[in-house]
């Protein structure tokens, strides 16, 4: 009997051309991709906002700070 098809769980990066009109909501400047970490980068405002399930949650709440040790992975992620 074959396998019931598995749920898509979504893109795990966002689209290349939704970046392009990304800014940081903190000081409006260009983000930039870090694939490894799954994050972008405000290098102005020294945030890493994080992506989750290919979506960018762009809530300076929600950002790591780059001056601040690096963070450990939610269990959710």
């Amino acid at each position: 009997m074959a396998e019931p098809p598995k749920p898509d769980a979504g893109p795990s990066t966002p689209d290349g051309r939704i970046l392009e009109y990304l800014v940081c909501p903190v000081t409006r400047g260009p983000l930039q991709y870090d694939a490894a970490r799954k994050e972008l980068i405000s290098r102005s405002a020294r945030l890493a906002y994080p992506i989750r399930d290919g979506i960018p949650i762009m809530v300076p709440e929600e950002a790591r700070n780059l001056d601040d040790a690096p963070q450990r992975r939610r269990a959710d992620d």
